[in-house]
């Protein structure tokens, strides 16, 4: 009898990749030389990886002082992994070792990073190391010089991949609050997060841009950017500035607080920055306004762009949503972005992202007033809701904005954020495809009829 030959969907490898780089990462922090007084339980140390490899930022522990420099360098290598993707690192390590990389490997990583199937593996991916670790140590040295006997050569590092990688891990205990009106620190961390939330291809795109321009370069060759980069910076740089705008009134306008206008201005271009699934903040986050929560829970929601180190349904789906509604109430069939319709897929891709990150958001807001706090009548547990949400939002997002509740979850309330930053990092739609590989399609129709919406 012939053996049943099973096959493996490619679109399970980045899951089993991210899970082995967790439970890899959970052993090591559980190691008595990741702790320099004894060990952390086990399912601290497991949160801690699950956190640093989605790049998410929530911490049950404080990262500076609960880990020795050999547990930070641990925690260091598992942002760095997570930021870059387990899946690119294989094919860049497969590519090295001049193993065969399949053409359905080569198509996936193209598709999620270039947005071209047909392009050259392993130069781009050499180019995506290198690019990455440049601005890294760039960032770390800017960081060393603005901070002259404030920061270690590893702690400004540490930072900089950090903020590159959009994980808002940070060795202190305070976060940056304590550079929150150092206008060039602060610059260069708000640089650090944005280059490393719109994606590698706009990167490099970004970088061929600025050579075709540099002086003796012939004009007419200048290159243009395409319009995937153009949606992806216009829409970054509305969320980011409409976003600073508005966290700016509700912080600091008709309240009282004693605030020079330059430091209200920095936190609140800050916050909207780091809401993009960067992580780090330079104020409390639980003494902001319920409205400033609200409006930092949608940014966590859109996160960055695709294909880069941040998390959320992304900026591009947001821009589809909004052409999609926008067509809707114009009478218009396509949604046009620019001067270019989205394709039908793509919108459907975008409805079907956007919904099933809402029930799970809900689903999950749920579960979690069940763990930490279901037996608590609500005239005792009033703004839990809105501290569940945030927390909730900020893992899927991986943000990793915390108000405070992360550290205090229950077992329970543990695993089901790090099940959301599991999900939030690879995105709902590879489950979903997963499912759909194993799905049949179905060869029959049924009669259709209207039915009275509304």
């Amino acid at each position: 009898m012939a053996r049943r030959k099973i096959s493996i969907s490619p679109l399970l490898f980045p899951i089993l990749f991210f899970g082995i780089a967790i439970v890899s990462g959970a052993v090591l922090l559980y190691l008595d030389g990741s702790t320099p007084e004894g060990r952390i339980s086990w399912i601290d140390a497991l949160f801690t990886a699950t956190s640093a490899t989605c790049v998410t930022g929530l911490a049950v522990v404080d990262t500076g002082s609960a880990f020795s420099r050999y547990g930070q360098g641990v925690i260091l290598f598992l942002i760095q992994i997570g930021g870059l993707g387990v899946m690119t690192l294989a094919s860049l390590a497969m590519y090295l070792l001049r193993q065969r990389v399949s053409l359905t490997d080569r198509i996936a990583v193209g598709q999620n990073l270039l947005h071209d199937s047909g392009f050259r593996l392993g130069r781009f991916l050499i180019a995506i190391v290198l690019i990455a670790l440049l601005i890294e140590c760039i960032g770390a040295g800017l960081l060393y010089v603005l901070l002259p006997g404030e920061i270690t050569p590893f702690s400004a590092f540490f930072h900089s991949v950090s903020a590159f990688c959009n994980a808002g891990f940070s060795l202190n205990s305070d976060s940056l609050m304590r550079w929150h009106d150092r206008w060039g620190v602060n610059l260069v961390f708000i640089g650090l997060i944005i280059i490393g939330g719109i994606g590698f291809s706009v990167i490099v795109e970004s970088l061929k841009w600025l050579e075709s321009r540099l002086p003796g370069k012939n004009k007419r060759k200048r290159l243009r950017f395409s319009w995937y980069s153009r949606v992806v910076i216009s829409t970054s740089a509305i969320l980011v500035v409409g976003g600073a705008a508005v966290l700016f009134f509700t912080e600091h306008i008709g309240f009282s607080r004693e605030v020079p206008f330059t430091t209200a201005a920095l936190t609140s271009l800050f916050q909207s920055v780091t809401c993009r699934t960067a992580g780090f903040n330079t104020v409390e986050i639980r003494e902001m306004t319920n409205v400033s929560l609200l409006v930092m829970m949608f940014l966590m929601m859109v996160g960055g762009a695709p294909g880069s180190t941040a998390g959320g349904i992304k900026v591009t789906t947001l821009r589809v949503m909004a052409a999609f509604y926008r067509a809707h109430l114009v009478g218009r069939r396509q949604a046009v972005i620019g001067n270019i319709a989205a394709g039908r897929q793509t919108v459907n891709k975008a409805l079907t992202l956007t919904l099933y990150s809402l029930l799970l958001v809900l689903f999950a807001v749920l579960l979690l007033h069940m763990t930490e706090g279901g037996d608590i009548p609500h005239a005792e547990s009033r703004g839990l809701l809105l501290e569940i949400g945030f927390e909730v939002t900020s893992a899927l997002g991986t943000a990793g904005l915390s108000t405070g509740l992360t550290s205090a979850l229950t077992l329970p309330g543990k695993c089901i954020i790090m099940m959301l930053m599991f999900i939030g990092r690879l995105g709902p739609l590879i489950f979903l495809a997963v499912v759909q590989e194993y799905q049949k399609e179905e060869l029959i129709a049924r009669p259709e009829s209207d039915l009275l919406i509304g």
